[in-house]
């Protein structure tokens, strides 16, 4: 039986939340119990970060916000609401139970990510244009036929009447005229859809849940309409008529890689990701990410395996890109330094539980768990003369962790009843939350 856990109520302003979120790894060897009720509140504006040791459940708490682990690995209890718009402000989307056609249509949208290894998130036989331009074709692709259409009409009415080209240029804007309204067709079938699931999202009855599967699926098979373009995308010479758009979408590229500080776009788009060094490589996968302007961008150790000075230029890009076209940045580290420097508010994990949350002025003063007070202990100083403090043993085994408070075995202050009870999560001070028998408090939701 999965210990209880009290979880606060939704914050004002959150963006995205995780409410008791339990995700396992089903193995050979057994269940790796990754995540063991995790509650975390993002809200709109701010940058907020997770941190802790190398497997402590950072990573897969952002894969499961994102509804993207990957097998053996499965979410089996909790909640993850989204705050994306007016309409989902008031009580959230749940979205656990959605199709993965509406994920995909969130993802790299909505929610973009900057995956850990850049070297491992590049396709090595696709060009960097091909991958950055992914993102627009997908969710753009409204936006990039309006401005192809306006282009072409341009330059329709500079040529002369009897011109072939002028006839060609006219049956190219008539085909992608036709595909932007099957496109608009469907994304008005696909929001109807979803503000239907919205206002069924609270109910549980037999004829709520008979009605959200039929919309689930019904969802999962919307494609665009437009009959004219589909049969002109399958004749070889007439499916020439999307060669402009490719040419929009380029432009496009190429200015987001000059706006990220990528010298000399125009050549770097011709090449390949093993051409490019690793802070090249590191940038090419934030354009990916930040080319629809996501609401909420997460950084997963954007930093690691960079050497100083591309690490300290990548910091100041987010933070940047922070001020200037991002609403939230959900950053992932190990480095303290980085949190001090970068966030607003931090979680501290540990093998799967959430020990700390505080703002980082608060949580660097006055760490309350003995895991994060000891992680601020291990940071050396300019004038330290002694030797580090250092956490002795390692993280457990989460196939067999330990009972009750899984940081016990390792902890300094343990007491008899960490070892049998999991402790609440209480608010210590506000806006101070905190898992730790050395603060019984009141639970969350008493």
């Amino acid at each position: 039986m999965q210990p209880r856990v009290e979880t606060k109520p939704a914050a004002a302003g959150a963006l995205a939340e995780t409410r008791d979120l339990y995700t396992n790894f089903y193995t050979f060897e057994g269940v790796v119990r990754a995540l063991n009720g995790v509650s975390v509140v993002i809200r709109r504006g701010e940058t907020y970060g997770l941190v802790g040791e190398s497997g402590c459940g950072k990573s897969v708490t952002v894969r499961s916000l994102m509804r993207i682990v990957q097998a053996p690995g499965r979410i089996d209890s909790g909640e993850i609401l989204l705050f994306l718009n007016e309409q989902s402000r008031a009580q959230g989307i749940e979205i656990i139970q959605r199709t993965e056609a509406y994920m995909q249509s969130i993802r790299g949208c909505e929610i973009s990510m900057i995956f850990q290894e850049p070297a491992a998130a590049l396709n090595p036989v696709m060009s960097i244009l091909d991958q950055v331009a992914e993102s627009y074709l997908f969710h753009r692709m409204g936006q990039m036929i309006d401005e192809t259409v306006a282009r072409l009409d341009g330059e329709r009415a500079a040529m002369h009447r009897a011109s072939p080209r002028r006839a060609l240029r006219k049956l190219q804007v008539a085909l992608l005229k036709t595909e932007r309204s099957g496109l608009r067709s469907d994304n008005i079938r696909q929001v109807k859809i979803d503000n239907e699931l919205n206002l069924l999202e609270d109910r549980q009855d037999e004829e709520a849940r008979e009605r959200k599967e039929f919309l689930n699926r019904r969802r999962d098979r919307t494609r665009p309409s437009g009959n004219i373009a589909s049969v002109a995308r399958r004749v070889p010479l007439l499916r020439r008529y999307r060669r402009p758009i490719s040419a929009t979408i380029r432009r496009h590229v190429v200015e987001l890689l000059r706006i990220l500080g990528i010298p000399n776009p125009e050549n770097v788009v011709r090449r390949y990701p093993h051409e490019l060094s690793g802070g090249m490589q590191q940038r090419i996968v934030i354009a990916m990410a930040l080319s629809c302007h996501p609401t909420l961008l997460v950084a997963d150790e954007p930093t690691s395996n960079l050497d100083v000075t591309i690490q300290a230029q990548i910091v100041e890009l987010i933070k940047e890109l922070k001020r200037t076209s991002i609403s939230s940045v959900l950053f992932i580290t190990h480095d303290l330094g980085l949190v001090a420097e970068v966030c607003d508010r931090v979680t501290v994990m540990y093998a799967g539980d959430v020990s700390e949350t505080a703002t980082v002025r608060a949580l660097f003063r006055g760490p309350l768990h003995p895991y994060t007070a000891a992680l601020l202990a291990s940071i050396p100083k300019a004038d330290q003369q002694e030797e580090l403090s250092m956490i002795p043993g390692a993280v457990p085994n989460l196939i067999r962790p330990p009972e009750g408070c899984r940081f016990h075995p390792r902890c300094p202050k343990r007491m008899e009843i960490c070892e049998r009870q999991k402790p609440l999560t209480v608010e210590h001070s506000p806006g101070h939350w905190v898992a730790c028998h050395l603060y019984p408090g009141a639970a969350v939701n008493d």
